[in-house]
């Protein structure tokens, strides 16, 4: 028997036994040998299809994760925008509030008193010297001792001075006074700063009628700043300790470690008392 003969009836034999193995499985012959070997071939595909099943879902996670990173990240740079928009708006809403309240200052004020806004640009740390700078100068009309004020009352004067900037002396520093005036009883007095950051009404006379909660504003008296400038609120009244005089603790308005605006009086022109003086001793010289 040739190679190819024998490939051929072993081919036949082959196909003759797939044939009666299949005619006797629909016959129900291997039935019970099926049940018997399908427990084991059942438990190896079901693990094999629950492998299966975790590596796709792992997968699945895996890139929902991806995704989820990514929006978490869109996310992120989202908000930090907002929240920039939202900073500036903010400032721009604090700003227009601040300016508002200038406006009607300035409506409510004086019709012939001019004013320039200003930005504050820096404040004197040193502790016993009270001032700030803010960033107007000459240029822009500032002169030496101009009036500095904001709408809920005066803050200082100009006291150093460049061309685009200015150093202003608050009214809570020791060097401070302001010829001042008890609104109610019209009494007057002299404010000074005082080292802990109020101020005090002095020189009162004993026979005034000072009270808690009395205004107290600038009396025009020396010159040196308008009328009718708020100073402040007394807060306690008390006689001084050689009982001439009452003396007045004043809370001012202001925060003073909290200004950003304010304003300078720069069309304010003190009357030169000198030549009164000078001509008053030339009189009296023989």
């Amino acid at each position: 028997m040739t190679l190819r003969a024998g490939r051929v009836f072993t081919f036949g034999l082959t196909l003759v036994a797939v044939m009666v193995v299949i005619a006797l499985s629909r016959g129900g012959v291997f039935g019970p040998l099926e049940s018997v070997v399908a427990v084991p071939l059942n438990f190896v595909q079901d693990a094999v299809s629950g492998a299966s099943r975790g590596v796709s879902n792992f997968t699945t996670d895996i890139a929902n994760f991806r995704r989820l990173e990514q929006r978490n990240r869109d996310l992120e740079e989202a908000l930090a925008v907002y929240q920039s928009e939202l900073a500036a708006l903010r400032e721009k809403g604090h700003d227009y509030d601040r300016l508002a309240a200038l406006l009607d200052y300035d409506r409510q004020g004086p019709e012939d008193r001019e004013y320039v806004t200003c930005d504050v640009i820096g404040r004197d740390t040193s502790g016993f010297v009270r001032a700030i700078q803010i960033d107007c100068g000459r240029r822009d009309g500032v002169d030496i001792f101009d009036p500095v004020v904001t709408e809920l009352g005066m803050v200082g004067r100009v006291v150093k001075i460049s061309a685009t900037g200015a150093e202003v002396l608050l009214l809570t520093d020791l060097n401070s006074s302001v010829n001042a005036r008890l609104q109610d009883s019209r009494a007057d007095g002299l404010v000074v700063g005082q080292l802990a950051g109020d101020l005090l009404m002095q020189y009162i006379p004993v026979t005034a009628g000072v009270s808690e909660g009395d205004l107290v504003v600038t009396n025009g008296l020396g010159q040196n700043f308008p009328a009718d400038l708020l100073l402040g609120r007394v807060m306690s009244v008390s006689l001084s300790q050689n009982e001439l005089y009452q003396e007045a603790r004043v809370r001012s308005l202001v925060d003073f470690d909290r200004l950003e605006i304010v304003q300078v009086v720069v069309n304010f022109e003190p009357v030169d008392l000198a030549v009164f003086g000078d001509q008053t001793e030339g009189a009296a010289t023989p």
